[in-house]
């Protein structure tokens, strides 16, 4: 065997794989030439570590056809048709730390796989963490789309705040969104059949005893490819009001992305599984009779063609998506409210549905507050919802252009 020949393929490869990466100033094969595509578009300010990159040939070649001309494109070998809302390991993952001075070291990229934390973590024991949600489309000409990674930033850089803790700047966070997204391209669904789910964690990695702010943070960024949140797809889901368990109180911590948030639904969620129903729909916790959010989506009531959504006053998490199809129900002539609802509004609305980063817009068939069911729509698609979810999934996959200003274009 020609092992120099061997070695030169290897590393053909390996630029085919991972030249996005390359742009990187601080990246560079084994022989210190670095390679860098004049197509990329950013620049990082984190170092590429060469020395995690492995050769993975488990990977499928797919033509996309431009309209200008044609690209071949790597796709991890799967079936895309049947991705569902799970995770699946992808290539790399992003990580860095910080000290208690809120001085982020330079952050890199390493094989995705598990992580040492000290049994002592503030993370661990007083749950100081914090984590977001985006994703990344593929565009018909294989370019790939973030949706507004910079509020993803600010929103991170809120609840940091508000659980002590130190944050990356919008720029070093978009940054390193970025890079982990070029680093894991070949896990990019083609278009229509998915997105990339991107998953930043920001937790007290350092070791504490007494209750007080960890000493080390540390910011790791994952990613997934995904299909639908809901196995109904853009279907019809059937929720229950709940009247018992609450998912957040005024002066808690309900209106940030802290992990506390979400292990408090379980029992709620899992009951009502159990019953047949799609999630619980949750009421304020003073008068049991507002509405507030489900387990992990904002919730909005069509009545008389007004668009109606509860205001977010501490309690309730600012959805990015929420706030986009705010924008985009204005742009197209809606009124939209942002105020309290009560479940009786609630009840005799002509149309509902949910919106977040994994479902994006999930229209409501039924809602069963203490025994009573309530149908809408005859247990189909809303107009309004039908017409928004259009809206903003062709916006986000650049079906249509984007005169939000919204995304960001990888190459």
């Amino acid at each position: 065997m020609d092992c120099s020949r061997t070695m030169i393929n290897d590393r053909l490869h390996i630029n085919r794989l991972f030249c996005p990466l390359a742009s990187n100033p601080f990246f560079s094969f084994s022989d210190k030439r670095p390679f860098r595509p004049s197509s990329l578009k950013f620049q990082t300010q984190f170092p590429f570590n060469p020395s995690h990159i492995q050769v993975d040939t488990n990977t499928r070649r797919e033509a996309v056809v431009a309209t200008t001309y044609r690209e071949a494109i790597e796709f991890a070998d799967i079936n895309w048709d049947s991705l569902g809302f799970g995770l699946m390991p992808t290539d790399y993952m992003f990580m860095m730390k910080c000290s208690q001075d809120g001085k982020f070291t330079k952050g890199e990229l390493q094989r995705y796989g598990n992580i040492e934390l000290s049994p002592a973590s503030g993370v661990l024991n007083y749950g100081q963490g914090l984590f977001e949600g985006l994703k990344a489309y593929r565009k018909e000409d294989g370019s790939i789309l973030l949706f507004r990674p910079e509020e993803n930033a600010l929103r991170m850089r809120m609840g940091a705040e508000r659980m002590c803790m130190p944050a990356p700047s919008v720029e070093q966070f978009v940054d390193a969104v970025k890079l982990t997204v070029m680093a894991n391209k070949r896990w990019v669904p083609p278009q229509g059949k998915g997105s990339l789910y991107i998953r930043p964690l920001l937790m007290g990695s350092g070791a504490v005893l007494g209750l007080a702010p960890a000493p080390e943070y540390t910011f790791l960024i994952y990613v997934s490819p995904v299909g639908n949140y809901f196995k109904e797809g853009l279907a019809p889901i059937n929720l229950v009001v709940e009247n018992e368990f609450h998912r957040a109180a005024p002066g808690g911590t309900g209106g940030v992305k802290t992990i506390g948030n979400y292990a408090s639904v379980l029992k709620a969620q899992t009951a009502a599984k159990a019953k047949g129903y799609s999630d619980v729909l949750y009421l304020d916790s003073v008068h049991k009779r507002y509405l507030e959010e489900v387990s992990s989506c904002n919730v909005f009531v069509v009545k008389d063609k007004i668009i109606s959504t509860p205001a977010i006053k501490g309690t309730i998490l600012p959805g990015i998506t929420r706030k986009s199809i705010i924008d985009v129900a204005c742009s197209k002539g809606y009124q939209v409210e942002e105020r309290q609802i009560s479940v009786e509004e609630l009840l005799d609305a002509d149309e509902v549905f949910c919106t977040g980063t994994a479902v994006v817009v999930s229209p409501v068939g039924s809602i069963t507050y203490l025994g009573r069911r309530v149908s809408y729509g005859d247990k189909g698609v809303g107009i309004v919802s039908e017409n928004l979810y259009s809206a903003l999934t062709s916006l986000q996959m650049g079906l249509t252009e984007d005169k939000m200003g919204w995304t960001v274009e990888l190459n």
